[in-house]
C-alpha cells in the first residue's frame, strides 16, 4: 500500500508537525468546497514529486474551527506555508499546477526571508 504523502492534519498534532518539517505547506479545505476538489489531486502530485523537499498536509477548517481563525483562513481552499517553524506565506484559491508549482518551490533552500 503507496503512503499517504499527504496526511489529514488536527489541532491535536497541528503544532508538532509545524516544528518537525523544515517545510511545510497545509491544505486548509472543506468537503463541500468545489475549487478545494479541484486543488486535491494537484497537492498530491506536487507531494510525490518533491517527496523529501517539501512536507503537505491538509486540515480540515469545519472540523479544527479554531485553527481556521488562529490563522485568519476566510476562503478555502488557503495553502499555508511554514518554513523552519514560522509561517511565512499563504496562498488562497486553486492553482492549476503549472502557477502553483513554482511558488512553492521558490522555498525550497532558502531562510525564512526568502534569501
Amino acid at each position: 500500500m503507496e503512503k499517504n504523502l499527504v496526511p489529514k492534519l488536527s489541532s491535536d498534532d497541528f503544532d508538532e508537525v509545524v516544528k518537525k518539517h523544515p517545510l511545510l505547506v497545509v491544505d486548509c479545505w472543506a468537503p463541500w468546497c468545489g475549487p478545494c476538489r479541484f486543488l486535491s489531486p494537484v497537492i498530491e502530485e506536487l507531494a510525490k514529486d518533491y517527496q523529501g523537499k517539501i512536507t503537505f498536509g491538509k486540515l480540515n477548517v469545519d472540523e479544527n474551527r479554531a485553527l481556521a481563525m488562529k490563522y485568519q483562513i476566510m476562503s478555502i481552499p488557503t495553502l499555508l506555508i511554514f518554513k523552519n517553524g514560522q509561517l511565512i506565506d499563504q496562498k488562497v484559491g486553486a492553482m492549476p499546477r503549472e502557477m502553483l508549482e513554482p511558488e512553492l518551490t521558490r522555498y525550497i533552500g532558502k531562510d525564512e526571508k526568502g534569501e
